[in-house]
Protein backbone atom coordinates (compact mmCIF):
# COMPACT_ATOMS: atom_id res chain seq x y z
CA UNK A 1 0.00 0.00 0.00
CA UNK A 2 2.53 2.28 0.83
CA UNK A 3 4.56 1.54 -2.77
CA UNK A 4 0.93 2.64 -4.13
CA UNK A 5 0.95 5.55 -2.24
CA UNK A 6 4.11 6.62 -3.05
CA UNK A 7 3.68 6.71 -7.21
CA UNK A 8 0.37 8.08 -6.69
CA UNK A 9 2.19 11.48 -5.48
CA UNK A 10 5.10 10.78 -8.11
CA UNK A 11 2.22 10.70 -10.24
CA UNK A 12 0.34 13.69 -9.11
CA UNK A 13 3.85 15.89 -8.92
CA UNK A 14 4.42 14.80 -12.94
CA UNK A 15 1.64 15.24 -14.12
CA UNK A 16 1.48 18.92 -12.46
CA UNK A 17 5.10 20.09 -12.95
CA UNK A 18 5.05 18.36 -16.58
CA UNK A 19 2.75 21.13 -17.70
CA UNK A 20 3.24 23.95 -14.91
CA UNK A 21 6.46 26.07 -15.20
CA UNK A 22 8.21 24.23 -12.15
CA UNK A 23 10.20 21.77 -13.64
CA UNK A 24 8.53 17.80 -13.61
CA UNK A 25 12.43 16.19 -13.14
CA UNK A 26 13.37 18.96 -10.66
CA UNK A 27 10.28 18.01 -8.30
CA UNK A 28 10.44 14.48 -8.75
CA UNK A 29 14.16 14.47 -7.41
CA UNK A 30 13.58 16.49 -4.80
CA UNK A 31 10.04 14.36 -4.39
CA UNK A 32 11.98 10.90 -4.50
CA UNK A 33 15.20 12.48 -2.03
CA UNK A 34 12.56 13.78 0.77
CA UNK A 35 10.54 10.14 0.28
CA UNK A 36 13.59 7.86 0.92
CA UNK A 37 13.04 6.31 -3.07
CA UNK A 38 14.98 3.11 -2.50
CA UNK A 39 14.17 1.22 -5.21
CA UNK A 40 16.71 -0.18 -7.18
CA UNK A 41 17.73 2.30 -10.57
CA UNK A 42 15.74 -0.16 -13.28
CA UNK A 43 12.59 -0.02 -11.39
CA UNK A 44 13.12 3.60 -10.87
CA UNK A 45 13.59 4.56 -14.59
CA UNK A 46 10.31 2.32 -15.46
CA UNK A 47 8.20 4.21 -13.27
CA UNK A 48 9.70 7.61 -14.73
CA UNK A 49 9.20 6.18 -18.06
CA UNK A 50 5.30 5.49 -16.90
CA UNK A 51 4.72 8.18 -15.75
CA UNK A 52 5.67 10.32 -19.04
CA UNK A 53 4.01 8.21 -21.17
CA UNK A 54 0.85 9.22 -18.98
CA UNK A 55 1.46 13.22 -19.21
CA UNK A 56 2.35 12.39 -23.28
CA UNK A 57 -0.76 11.06 -23.49
CA UNK A 58 -2.79 13.88 -21.86
CA UNK A 59 -0.94 16.17 -24.22
CA UNK A 60 -2.52 14.40 -26.88
CA UNK A 61 -5.95 14.13 -25.68
CA UNK A 62 -5.96 17.84 -24.94
CA UNK A 63 -4.54 18.57 -28.20
CA UNK A 64 -6.19 15.72 -30.42
CA UNK A 65 -7.68 18.43 -32.73
CA UNK A 66 -4.41 19.98 -33.43
CA UNK A 67 -2.33 16.36 -34.01
CA UNK A 68 -5.36 15.26 -35.95
CA UNK A 69 -4.78 18.21 -38.26
CA UNK A 70 -1.06 17.84 -38.56
CA UNK A 71 -1.48 14.03 -39.39
CA UNK A 72 -3.51 15.25 -41.97
CA UNK A 73 -1.24 17.73 -43.08
CA UNK A 74 1.16 15.31 -43.63
CA UNK A 75 -0.53 13.42 -46.19
CA UNK A 76 -1.44 16.34 -48.10
CA UNK A 77 1.52 18.85 -47.88
CA UNK A 78 -0.26 21.40 -50.44
CA UNK A 79 -3.31 23.11 -51.04
CA UNK A 80 -4.95 25.59 -53.48
CA UNK A 81 -5.35 29.24 -52.93
CA UNK A 82 -6.47 31.87 -55.24
CA UNK A 83 -5.40 28.83 -58.21
CA UNK A 84 -2.34 28.52 -56.92
CA UNK A 85 -0.46 25.39 -55.11
CA UNK A 86 0.73 26.93 -51.46
CA UNK A 87 2.24 24.55 -48.85
CA UNK A 88 -0.11 24.02 -46.24
CA UNK A 89 1.12 25.59 -42.96
CA UNK A 90 0.08 22.69 -41.47
CA UNK A 91 2.69 20.38 -43.04
CA UNK A 92 5.22 23.44 -42.19
CA UNK A 93 4.31 22.82 -38.71
CA UNK A 94 5.11 19.32 -38.73
CA UNK A 95 9.05 20.67 -39.73
CA UNK A 96 9.36 23.38 -37.13
CA UNK A 97 8.94 20.56 -34.40
CA UNK A 98 10.88 18.70 -35.94
CA UNK A 99 13.67 21.07 -36.22
CA UNK A 100 12.76 21.98 -32.44
CA UNK A 101 13.51 18.56 -31.53
CA UNK A 102 17.41 18.75 -33.02
CA UNK A 103 18.67 20.11 -29.92
CA UNK A 104 17.71 18.01 -27.18
CA UNK A 105 18.58 15.03 -29.35
CA UNK A 106 22.11 15.72 -29.88
CA UNK A 107 22.76 16.59 -26.38
CA UNK A 108 20.61 13.69 -24.97
CA UNK A 109 22.68 11.00 -27.33
CA UNK A 110 26.02 13.01 -26.86
CA UNK A 111 26.11 13.04 -23.33
CA UNK A 112 23.24 10.53 -22.07
CA UNK A 113 25.92 9.14 -19.12
CA UNK A 114 26.43 12.44 -17.78
CA UNK A 115 23.12 13.68 -18.00
CA UNK A 116 22.10 10.29 -16.01
CA UNK A 117 24.62 11.35 -13.14
CA UNK A 118 22.51 14.64 -12.90
CA UNK A 119 19.48 12.87 -11.90
CA UNK A 120 20.90 11.09 -8.47
CA UNK A 121 19.77 13.51 -5.83
CA UNK A 122 21.28 16.56 -6.45
CA UNK A 123 19.68 18.62 -4.60
CA UNK A 124 21.77 21.93 -4.94
CA UNK A 125 21.73 21.82 -8.85
CA UNK A 126 17.58 21.26 -8.73
CA UNK A 127 17.78 24.08 -6.63
CA UNK A 128 20.54 26.62 -8.73
CA UNK A 129 18.26 25.32 -11.89
CA UNK A 130 14.63 26.09 -10.21
CA UNK A 131 16.30 29.79 -9.66
CA UNK A 132 16.97 30.37 -13.24
CA UNK A 133 13.58 28.73 -14.20
CA UNK A 134 12.01 31.24 -12.12
CA UNK A 135 14.51 34.20 -13.61
CA UNK A 136 13.35 32.94 -17.36
CA UNK A 137 9.48 32.94 -16.65
CA UNK A 138 9.91 36.85 -14.27
CA UNK A 139 11.02 37.63 -18.18
CA UNK A 140 8.49 36.19 -19.83
CA UNK A 141 6.31 37.89 -17.97
CA UNK A 142 7.71 41.22 -18.87
CA UNK A 143 7.73 40.71 -22.28
CA UNK A 144 4.93 42.32 -24.63
CA UNK A 145 2.75 40.13 -26.11
CA UNK A 146 2.07 39.96 -30.08
CA UNK A 147 0.53 37.98 -32.64
CA UNK A 148 3.78 36.53 -34.41
CA UNK A 149 3.81 32.97 -35.02
CA UNK A 150 6.33 30.17 -34.55
CA UNK A 151 9.08 30.36 -37.92
CA UNK A 152 12.00 28.42 -38.26
CA UNK A 153 14.67 30.66 -36.59
CA UNK A 154 11.92 30.75 -33.59
CA UNK A 155 11.33 26.95 -33.47
CA UNK A 156 15.23 26.40 -33.53
CA UNK A 157 16.03 28.79 -30.99
CA UNK A 158 13.01 27.26 -28.64
CA UNK A 159 14.66 23.89 -29.10
CA UNK A 160 18.02 24.78 -28.02
CA UNK A 161 15.76 26.00 -24.98
CA UNK A 162 14.44 22.85 -24.21
CA UNK A 163 17.78 21.14 -24.76
CA UNK A 164 19.52 23.15 -22.06
CA UNK A 165 16.16 22.48 -19.53
CA UNK A 166 17.11 18.35 -19.44
CA UNK A 167 19.35 20.18 -16.55
CA UNK A 168 17.00 18.54 -13.25
CA UNK A 169 15.50 21.97 -11.93
CA UNK A 170 15.22 23.67 -15.65
CA UNK A 171 10.96 23.32 -16.45
CA UNK A 172 11.00 22.59 -20.03
CA UNK A 173 7.60 24.59 -20.53
CA UNK A 174 8.83 27.19 -18.63
CA UNK A 175 11.66 27.69 -20.63
CA UNK A 176 10.03 26.54 -24.27
CA UNK A 177 7.34 29.19 -23.47
CA UNK A 178 9.43 31.68 -22.22
CA UNK A 179 11.99 31.95 -24.90
CA UNK A 180 9.11 31.54 -27.60
CA UNK A 181 7.02 34.64 -25.63
CA UNK A 182 10.60 36.51 -25.48
CA UNK A 183 10.92 35.93 -28.97
CA UNK A 184 7.60 37.81 -29.27
CA UNK A 185 5.38 34.70 -30.69
CA UNK A 186 1.63 34.82 -29.22
CA UNK A 187 1.02 33.53 -25.85
CA UNK A 188 -1.23 31.06 -26.61
CA UNK A 189 0.91 29.74 -30.19
CA UNK A 190 3.57 29.54 -27.48
CA UNK A 191 1.95 27.61 -25.39
CA UNK A 192 0.77 24.91 -28.07
CA UNK A 193 4.51 24.52 -29.67
CA UNK A 194 5.55 23.71 -26.20
CA UNK A 195 3.65 21.12 -25.50
CA UNK A 196 3.53 19.59 -28.88
CA UNK A 197 7.11 19.75 -29.81
CA UNK A 198 7.76 17.31 -26.63
CA UNK A 199 5.42 14.54 -27.43
CA UNK A 200 7.74 13.10 -30.27
CA UNK A 201 10.88 13.23 -27.78
CA UNK A 202 8.83 11.76 -24.76
CA UNK A 203 8.24 8.59 -27.19
CA UNK A 204 11.09 8.35 -28.74
CA UNK A 205 12.47 8.56 -25.28
CA UNK A 206 10.62 5.89 -24.01
CA UNK A 207 11.11 3.08 -27.13
CA UNK A 208 14.87 4.24 -26.80
CA UNK A 209 14.31 3.02 -22.79
CA UNK A 210 12.05 -0.01 -23.28
CA UNK A 211 14.75 -0.99 -26.22
CA UNK A 212 17.97 -0.99 -24.03
CA UNK A 213 16.98 -3.85 -21.63
CA UNK A 214 17.67 -1.42 -18.65
CA UNK A 215 13.98 -1.90 -17.41
CA UNK A 216 12.98 -4.02 -15.17
CA UNK A 217 9.52 -5.04 -14.23
CA UNK A 218 8.16 -7.92 -11.97
CA UNK A 219 4.03 -8.31 -11.44
CA UNK A 220 4.36 -6.86 -8.10
CA UNK A 221 5.40 -3.61 -9.11
CA UNK A 222 2.15 -3.56 -11.89
CA UNK A 223 -0.14 -1.96 -9.79
CA UNK A 224 1.99 0.74 -8.19
CA UNK A 225 2.79 2.07 -11.86
CA UNK A 226 -1.23 2.15 -12.97
CA UNK A 227 -1.65 4.08 -9.95
CA UNK A 228 1.38 5.92 -10.54
CA UNK A 229 0.36 6.58 -14.53
CA UNK A 230 -3.26 6.85 -13.45
CA UNK A 231 -2.69 10.26 -11.14
CA UNK A 232 -0.32 11.47 -13.64
CA UNK A 233 -2.73 11.37 -16.82
CA UNK A 234 -5.55 12.83 -14.60
CA UNK A 235 -3.48 15.63 -12.94
CA UNK A 236 -1.80 16.19 -16.53
CA UNK A 237 -5.20 16.64 -18.25
CA UNK A 238 -5.98 19.20 -15.72
CA UNK A 239 -2.74 21.20 -15.41
CA UNK A 240 -2.89 21.22 -19.36
CA UNK A 241 -5.72 23.04 -19.81
CA UNK A 242 -4.94 25.32 -16.79
CA UNK A 243 -1.19 26.13 -18.26
CA UNK A 244 -3.03 27.25 -21.56
CA UNK A 245 -5.02 29.28 -19.56
CA UNK A 246 -2.18 30.77 -17.55
CA UNK A 247 -0.24 31.99 -20.06
CA UNK A 248 -2.92 33.96 -22.19
CA UNK A 249 -3.45 36.09 -19.46
CA UNK A 250 0.04 36.60 -18.23
CA UNK A 251 0.34 35.00 -14.89
CA UNK A 252 3.96 33.57 -15.09
CA UNK A 253 5.31 35.75 -12.66
CA UNK A 254 3.09 33.62 -9.64
CA UNK A 255 5.17 30.61 -10.67
CA UNK A 256 8.50 32.68 -11.04
CA UNK A 257 8.13 33.10 -7.10
CA UNK A 258 7.07 29.89 -6.42
CA UNK A 259 10.42 28.39 -8.37
CA UNK A 260 12.60 30.83 -6.64
CA UNK A 261 11.05 29.72 -2.93
CA UNK A 262 11.36 26.54 -3.61
CA UNK A 263 14.83 26.88 -5.50
CA UNK A 264 16.31 28.34 -2.16
CA UNK A 265 14.80 25.96 -0.25
CA UNK A 266 16.54 23.20 -1.62
CA UNK A 267 19.76 25.14 -1.79
CA UNK A 268 19.87 26.02 1.95
CA UNK A 269 18.82 22.15 2.48
CA UNK A 270 22.02 21.15 0.41
CA UNK A 271 24.37 23.41 2.12
CA UNK A 272 23.41 23.27 6.23
CA UNK A 273 21.49 20.19 6.41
Amino acid sequence: MEEIIRSIILGIIQGLTEFLPVSSSGHLELAKFFMGDDRVAEQSMLMTVVLHAATALSTIVIFRKEIIELVQAFFKPKHIVEGKQVWNEDFLYIFKIVLSMIPAVIIGLAFEEQIEQLFNKQILLVGVMLIVTGILLFLADKAKNTLKKVDFKSALLVGIAQAIAILPGISRSGATISSSVILGIDRERAARFSFLMVVPLIFGKMAKDMLSGELSYSSDFLVPLLAGFGAAFVTGLLACTWMIQLVKNAKLSYFSIYCFIVGLLAIAYALFM
